[in-house]
């Protein structure tokens, strides 16, 4: 089975993250996508995320009703800060007969020269890049790279939490179910 790797911090899950998701699994050779909660995003400062549990559950209930998603909280597992490489090294010898690929926006690969081993990464797995507006994709670097022009929704975690920390509605930015266990725990406030 083909499975593509969608990392972040999912703080929170929202919107844009689900259409790139969709899109990305009907329009590819993947079977399935896996939402990877990351603890902690090695260059990203994580005094703003919420518990990585509460994120991992989040997710869930954003996903529930689709049968190609799945979320995953094998990060939580693995030493942090958790690093890509690491964890598809670890997820191909636990699931050696799955296939994985990873699923970064083009923003992300700008900076994959910063990653740990990113030439390992490049080599060995396929890579599904959605463009976003301001970034070029660079395909010469890797044969695995493919991109995907997803629809994108200018969503932001950021804009969302700033939203909640306001009293501001949220409605239709994130789903329904999200939105509603952030409200009654009072995340983000």
């Amino acid at each position: 089975m083909r499975i593509g790797l969608y990392f972040g911090s999912f703080n929170p899950v929202h919107t844009g993250h689900l259409i790139i998701a969709n899109h990305i699994v009907h329009n590819t050779d993947l079977d399935k996508i896996w939402f990877v909660v990351s603890p902690q995003n090695p260059l990203k400062p994580s005094a703003t995320l919420l518990n990585e549990y509460d994120r991992l559950h989040l997710v869930t209930l954003a996903i529930q009703d689709n049968p190609r998603f799945r979320v995953s909280n094998i990060e939580f597992q693995l030493p942090k800060p958790s690093y890509t490489i690491d964890t598809l090294t670890y997820l191909t010898e636990k699931f050696p007969t799955e296939q994985f690929s990873v699923i970064m926006g083009g923003d992300s690969i700008q900076n994959i020269r910063k990653w740990k081993n990113y030439e390992l990464l490049l080599s060995n797995y396929a890579i599904y890049v959605y463009n976003r507006p301001g970034f070029t994709v660079d395909t010469s670097m890797s044969p695995n790279i493919t991109v995907v022009d997803a629809p994108l929704l200018d969503i932001s975690a950021t804009h969302i939490r700033n939203q909640v920390k306001k009293g501001k509605s949220i409605k239709y930015l994130v789903p329904d179910a999200v939105k509603d266990y952030i409200e009654t725990n009072q995340y983000y406030k």
